[in-house]
């Protein structure tokens, strides 16, 4: 398994748009939807540009998980 922080493989999830995140939510310790602290979030929902990973909470994470239909089709993750 990866550390927070590191480097992911292209096909890791949606790649999201740094602008915008907070410190909190680039560093995994904030979900990248709703800005959740508490439980840390432990679902990667996607990756940045450089490949960091991302992560949301359960809730955000059951939200992405039945709208991504085709594993093929990849999307921007909006998070406002």
């Amino acid at each position: 398994m990866c550390e927070r922080g590191a480097p992911a493989d292209e096909d890791d999830g949606y790649v999201v748009a740094p602008e915008g995140l907070s410190d909190a939510q680039v560093m995994g310790d904030a979900c990248v939807v709703c800005h959740a602290r508490w439980p840390r979030p432990r679902q990667q929902l996607g990756v940045l540009p450089d490949g960091t990973r991302v992560y949301g909470c359960s809730e955000c994470a059951r939200l992405a998980a039945d709208h991504h239909t085709d594993p093929f089709d990849r999307h921007l993750l909006a998070t406002h």
